[in-house]
């Protein structure tokens, strides 16, 4: 079984059924999925943050049943964890959303088996993820690529915390979240949960860029993760593409290896459009 954690809300849907598409698509196994989506209500702070609709988590499931009848999808509400640890701590209104902090509840959680790889929303696989799954971590707390921008202007093993690969029963033994936790609680940081995780760190295993590749896509590479970067043209500026993000996709970077699986999530969103504005 390939354990999978995406943290999130409705608005990055999109993202995590494109991603789990890429990793049925690209995978010849017929290993199954159990995919585990934490989602919480926090339309207190702002009125997008709200929980996975009923109706997406009914497309998700199907979806992924389509492709492996054992593949299985358990959604966790982790709001009143949330509400308990880290309602109006300094990072709650840190550069990114607080959807990314609640990863960090992972050990609380007891369905959590003991391997598990947590994913950003906007990550796609251009190769086969038991390259990364099959990852030996009995050594360590997880396993981390380079943070691209970070190894050059912190620490070469600077780590990005968008693709982790989890000893959970080591995770657990040394208290990694809870000292993460602990640091959400008590200090604003940089990036927020990826600093408390790089802070409560005991031993990882660093990984090659390929298997979470920020900026670039080879041929190589095995997840391609669309987070912020740098353009240089015309003008020294930052730009957000997101995997769902098509046209732009095409436009600006010219990626059309991931043609196959938009195609197929156009069907799968055309043929439920009932669900969805139903």
């Amino acid at each position: 079984m390939v354990n999978v954690l995406f943290c999130g809300n409705a608005g990055v849907f999109d993202g995590m059924l494109t991603c789990a598409l890429s990793m049925m698509m690209r995978s010849d196994s017929r290993e199954p999925y159990h995919f585990f989506l934490f989602t919480m209500d926090l339309t207190s702070i702002k009125d997008s943050y709200i929980p996975l609709k009923k109706s997406q988590e009914q497309i998700f499931r199907e979806t992924i049943r389509r492709y492996n009848d054992e593949n299985e999808m358990t959604v966790i509400d982790v709001s009143d964890l949330y509400m308990e640890h880290f309602s109006g701590c300094p990072n709650e209104t840190a550069y990114c959303s607080p959807y990314t902090l609640i990863r960090l509840f992972a050990d609380m959680v007891p369905e959590i088996p003991e391997k598990l790889l947590y994913l950003d929303a906007d990550i796609m696989f251009n190769r086969d993820v038991h390259l990364l799954y099959d990852m030996d971590v009995s050594e360590v707390e997880y396993a981390a690529c380079p943070d691209h921008y970070g190894k050059y202007l912190i620490h070469p093993h600077y780590i990005n915390a968008g693709v982790l690969l989890f000893n959970m029963k080591k995770a657990r033994e040394t208290g990694l979240f809870e000292k993460a936790r602990g640091w959400i609680k008590k200090k604003k940081l940089v990036f927020a949960d990826q600093s408390a995780l790089i802070r409560s760190t005991t031993k990882k295993k660093v990984l090659p860029q390929r298997y979470n590749d920020q900026k670039f896509l080879h041929k190589h590479t095995v997840v391609r993760h669309f987070s912020k970067r740098l353009f240089y043209l015309p003008y020294p500026h930052t730009e957000n593409i997101k995997q769902w993000h098509i046209e732009k996709v095409h436009k600006t970077f010219r990626y059309h290896q991931f043609d196959d699986i938009y195609e197929e999530y156009d069907k799968i969103l055309s043929d439920c459009e009932g669900i969805i504005n139903g």
